[in-house]
This record gives C-alpha cells, structure tokens and sequence, in this order.
C-alpha cells in the first residue's frame, strides 16, 4: 500500500515546478535549518524568548528520540532502495527510514509554537506539512515514516512546551 502512495504521486504529480521546488523545500530542514533559525530569532527577540526555548528544547528533544534512538533502533530501509527506477532528485540519505527526522523536527517546531501561545504556529504548520510531503515526492520516506514523524514531533512539541511553562513558571516564582 505505501508503495502503491508513493508511485501514484510520482505518476501524477511529478512535474518540473515540483522537481525544483520540493527539493529546496526539503532541503531546508536537512539537519532542522530552518526551525534552529527560526528557534534563534525567537530567543534573540524579548518578547518571544519563551517560544524560541520551548523551540530550542522541541528541537534538542527530536534529534535525540528520532536520530539517536528510534532510526537506529528500527533500521527501516528507505523506499529509494526498495524500488532503485526511481530517478532520485536529492543525494540519498545514508540514514534509516523511520521515523522521517525532517517531519518530526518540523511538527515538534510546530507543537512548541503552539504549546508556548505563539501564533507562528500556523505558517509553521504550513512549512511543516510541505516538508512533510516533499520527503513522500522525492521518495525518500514511506507514508508511515511521515506519520510516525508526525506524531513523534508533535508529542515532543508538546512536551517542550509543558517543560517550558513549568520552568518559566518556576523562575517567575523567584
């Protein structure tokens, strides 16, 4: 069935707008680029520091669960290797498929923005989702390894943004 998800889209969807979008797209979060920017201009700015930490802490929360723990831990291969016809547009990636680490730093992004009051969190989910769909179009990730990385992300989202109010909570108390 994922299979099946995967060749639709490159049967019906692949064009060349997509071919040279979705590769950038992905690109910007290959090691969570665009969610440390964002966490660091959070941080930088006063009024938005707590969200830039409860970011910051989503994204520390991630690399840990998903690329230290979970890809090793269950080893999926990626679908590129499953079906090699495939005319990859990115370099492979040499790391397992599950769960996707793009979508899961980009929902925990999401989540902690959401979980923190911050009202980014909209266009953030926007961004995540594209992420989250180029790495289906450039068939590097099965549709569970997005949805795994989803639900990975969100929780983790969430619990950075608990953690955070505690902590803040705590040094207001002071």
């Amino acid at each position: 069935m994922e299979l099946f998800i995967l060749d639709w889209i490159q049967a019906h969807l692949r064009c060349g707008f997509l071919d040279a979008v979705l590769p950038i797209i992905s690109w910007t979060a290959n090691h969570g680029e665009i969610w440390i920017l964002l966490a660091l201009v959070l941080v930088l700015r006063k009024s938005s520091r707590r969200q830039g930490w409860t970011v910051a802490l989503a994204l520390v929360l991630d690399l840990v669960c998903c690329n230290l723990l979970l890809k090793p831990l269950i080893g999926r291969v990626r679908p590129f290797a499953v079906n090699p016809a495939v005319e990859l547009l990115v370099s492979p990636p040499l790391d397992a498929s599950f769960p996707s680490g793009h979508t899961a730093a980009s929902f925990a992004a999401v989540f902690a923005l959401r979980g923190s009051g911050s009202p980014l969190w909209k266009p953030a989910l926007a961004v995540a989702v594209l992420i989250a769909f180029s790495r289906l179009y450039l068939y590097v990730h099965w549709p569970s390894d997005i949805l795994g990385g989803a639900l990975l992300g969100a929780f983790l989202g969430w619990a950075a943004a608990r953690t955070s109010a505690r902590v803040y909570a705590g040094l207001e108390k002071r």
